[in-house]
């Protein structure tokens, strides 16, 4: 045997042993990930996530940017956002912690809980249908933090009031920031009761 046909055939070796342990790490992980509940995700929202969401399609980070380059999905993120405290005096300015996320991002916070009150589901309906312009079909990315259930409840909510083309970042701007991506200072879209 040859020295350049040895080379090839370790060669061939050594690619299909990497296949096979990026195959290990991927089933690994989906093997780590907890499964879909049936409802919504009702507590403990900061604990790792499933690694699907029937019906929608779930982005890796270099898809979630690519999408975000061609402008071909608008982004939705649902972290949520800390009330001014029901004690603090009147005369007390509160401001609210400012929030960094993916450029061009719809804030709506709040609307990833497991129940919301009538009040919340409204506001969440209006603000996909002034995201989405009313279309169903327009693509709608949920997201907020890494390890977050609040993203993954409201792109399952989302679905549940017929959007069709839904996709769920589980990564978030967690993931976002780290791959170096830019961000911008966002102000969320007026909650119920805050005008």
């Amino acid at each position: 045997m040859s020295c350049p046909h040895l080379r090839w055939r370790v060669a061939c070796i050594a690619f299909s042993a990497a296949i096979c342990l990026a195959r290990l790490g991927s089933s690994a992980a989906l093997a780590d990930s907890p499964p879909e509940p049936e409802g919504y995700r009702l507590s403990d929202y900061k604990a790792p996530v499933p690694a699907t969401l029937q019906g929608a399609r779930v982005l890796t980070t270099a898809e979630a940017f690519e999408l975000w380059k061609k402008h071909g999905a608008t982004f939705v993120d649902v972290l949520p956002q800390a009330p001014r405290p029901a004690n603090l005096p009147p005369q007390v300015i509160w401001r609210d912690k400012p929030r960094q996320d993916i450029p061009e991002s719809i804030w709506l916070p709040d609307t990833g809980y497991g129940e919301l009150h009538p009040s919340m589901r409204t506001y969440f309906a209006d603000g996909l249908r002034r995201a989405s312009r009313g279309d169903k079909s327009v693509a709608l990315v949920f997201y907020c933090l890494a390890d977050c259930w609040q993203s993954w409840n409201a792109a399952k909510r989302a679905l549940s009031l017929g959007y069709t083309n839904v996709m769920w970042y589980p990564d978030g701007s967690t993931g976002w920031e780290a791959d170096g991506h830019p961000v911008e200072m966002r102000i969320a879209e007026p909650r119920p009761g805050s005008e």
